[in-house]
């Protein structure tokens, strides 16, 4: 339930309603209050002012390493170097000088080209996936499919082994509490800490085989990166890169791809279309990423005193960007709340914008296209098989599904 006519509300993404559909409170904040101060940070939902702050170089990323350093130093918590060093070389979080050397490293092993090759890998994994579905006549489409597929296929890219596999998954629902470092806890650390520890211990194995003997997985290519007279990435480095990719783009792409099933089993008639005509499999992903963001929000920090509609926000302020309120703006995009898998959705911020744009979102992007024609390129008609989607509760950056029940129906 949305506010009263008239009020607006207090942003608030720790309740059962947002969590259940935060749109009715970014409307009345975008009409009512589009930036504004609360919990110590601005709030921001307009497109434009989202779109104006992403590209602001006076806007810097580093806030996380910063909150997880406070954070730790609030709980009494030792010892997070290893824990600091995976977030203050991220890609995500680093400004330039660094960002660029990092992205002139890493651009080029994540080019289209590279991406397209694993097409066919993709496809066999969705296909292995939903034959058991197909024959029972439903699955989870979470738990069964999407939540699967993204980890095996970075497995698969970066040539790890059987042994660490069945890690894959659980390490990195722990490492992504580092997204949400406020949410914390002294255990959370311990935890997080320990996984960062298992994790990169299994990639210097990895690192040190591929430096021994080169393949095609990602690994061997992210070590023959080179720029300039020879600069390349550290060991440490290239394991930082192969554990961020499990974190940024695991929990997004398997909500992208729950949340897009969860749209078109919600309006038939989009689904019929996108069965009629698949040519649409990449203007329903993007409509998806549109419509129900897997990444609602994200942060930056003020390095300047900047007017902002009429607001003046100060340096050093957190700035909360919330992207999933920017992509429902009706003054970028004509009635927003609509699912639309023929609009033109040129300009939606679900990938991010600017110099720290989503570097994985071909693959993710590829990932998505590829499960819904898998599931949708049937003649059998997928329907939700339950009244209530449960959402995921462990987050308030990513909106997705815990679980989303589906059954197949003969036409």
């Amino acid at each position: 339930m949305g506010p009263a006519p008239g009020a607006v509300a207090r942003f608030n993404p720790f309740t059962d309603a947002f969590r259940e559909d935060p749109y009715p409170m970014y409307r009345s904040l975008r009409e009512g209050a589009p930036v504004h101060r609360t919990m110590g940070m601005w709030v921001l939902t307009r497109h434009a002012d989202v779109r104006t702050v992403l590209r602001d170089r006076g806007f810097a990323v580093d806030v996380i390493p910063g909150m997880l350093r406070r954070q730790a130093e609030r709980l009494g918590v030792p010892d997070i170097d290893r824990i600091g060093r995976l977030a203050r070389t991220s890609l995500v979080f680093t400004g330039n000088p660094e960002h660029a050397r990092l992205r002139a490293l890493v651009n080029p092993v994540f080019t289209a080209s590279a991406v397209a090759r694993l097409r066919p890998r993709i496809a066999a994994v969705a296909e292995e996936l939903t034959e058991q579905a197909w024959r029972d006549g439903g699955m989870d489409v979470v738990t069964d499919f999407a939540a699967a597929l993204p980890v095996l296929v970075l497995a698969d890219w970066l040539g790890l082994p059987s042994g660490v596999r069945g890690h894959l998954a659980g390490w990195t629902h722990d490492i992504r509490f580092l997204l949400e470092p406020g949410l914390m806890t002294a255990p959370d650390f311990e935890r997080v800490r320990a996984v960062v520890d298992e994790f990169t211990a299994a990639l210097r194995e990895v690192v040190a085989r591929r430096r021994a003997r080169p393949g095609d997985d990602l690994v061997s290519r992210l070590l023959a990166a080179r720029i300039g007279s020879g600069d390349r990435l550290s060991e440490e480095e290239v394991a930082c890169v192969a554990i961020m990719c499990f974190v940024a783009g695991v929990e997004t792409t398997k909500s992208l791809i729950g949340n897009a099933v969860l749209a078109l089993t919600t309006h038939p008639g989009e689904q019929e279309r996108l069965r009629e005509r698949p040519d649409l499999l990449a203007s329903a992903v993007s409509e998806a990423l549109r419509y129900d963001s897997p990444l609602q929000h994200t942060k930056r920090r003020a390095t300047r005193d900047t007017a902002l509609g009429d607001q003046v926000i100060r340096a050093g302020d957190q700035v909360l960007l919330c992207l999933g309120a920017a992509n429902r703006d009706p003054a970028a995009f004509p009635d927003p709340d609509t699912f639309d898998i023929t609009r033109d959705t040129a300009g939606h911020l679900a990938f991010g914008h600017g110099l720290h744009g989503c570097l994985g979102a071909p693959l993710a992007q590829m990932q998505a296209e590829i499960a819904l024609g898998c599931l949708f390129g049937r003649p059998e008609r997928l329907v939700a098989a339950t009244a209530r989607p449960q959402w995921q509760d462990h987050s308030f950056i990513v909106r997705g599904l815990r679980q989303f029940p589906i059954a197949v129906e003969s036409r």
